[in-house]
């Protein structure tokens, strides 16, 4: 069964009506859906499935305990390295999130720093994704870097900027951009 990591910014949490059909599209196929805990899309996504009495749903949390899990659907616990802290200590759980899935769909604010590791880690894996960015209220298939740097391309610099300062965004591009070739000899 296709397994879809769904994932989003903390700052959206209203579903318009095109993402509530590809909402549905994932209950009408039957996928299970892997989500997070946070506020913001992962809460939104929890309510619309618990709205539509879909049960085929695993809330991850980081810890022992889950901030939200609106469905008392089964849980994966991460755990995390006790000097893990804010941004890192969730993208621990992000990243088994990635890992667990098949496919992602994502809910981009163009700023949310969690939400674009998470779609680094899907191309690290080479899974396929969409990603509803939420500036341009569009839909944007993800299976290969160049996707990834013609959506960055449509962010604020200023966000993209911050965004490199946590995570070394840059570098990453460029290791997804050109991989190291193992040698032969």
């Amino acid at each position: 069964m296709m397994k879809i990591f769904i994932g989003g910014s903390r700052k959206i949490s209203r579903l318009n009506e095109a993402i509530r059909n590809r909402l549905n599209n994932i209950i009408s196929k039957k996928f299970i859906v892997l989500i997070g805990d946070a506020n913001g899309a992962d809460k939104a996504v929890q309510n619309f499935f618990y709205g539509s009495n879909y049960a085929e749903v695993f809330v991850y949390c980081s810890g022992s305990t889950c901030r939200n899990n609106i469905g008392d659907w089964r849980t994966i616990n991460v755990e995390a390295p006790s000097n893990a802290k804010g941004l890192k200590f969730y993208m621990i759980k992000d990243s088994k999130m990635s890992e667990d899935a098949d496919y992602g769909f994502m809910l981009w604010d163009g700023k949310s720093t969690g939400t674009i590791n998470n779609i680094l880690n899907l191309l690290k894996q080479k899974k396929k994704g969409l990603v509803y960015f939420s500036p341009k209220k569009d839909f944007y298939s993800i299976s290969r870097i160049k996707d990834l740097k013609f959506l960055l391309n449509l962010c604020d610099n200023k966000n993209i900027e911050k965004i490199n300062k946590k995570i070394n965004l840059s570098n990453i591009i460029n290791e997804l951009s050109f991989p190291r070739q193992k040698s032969l000899i």
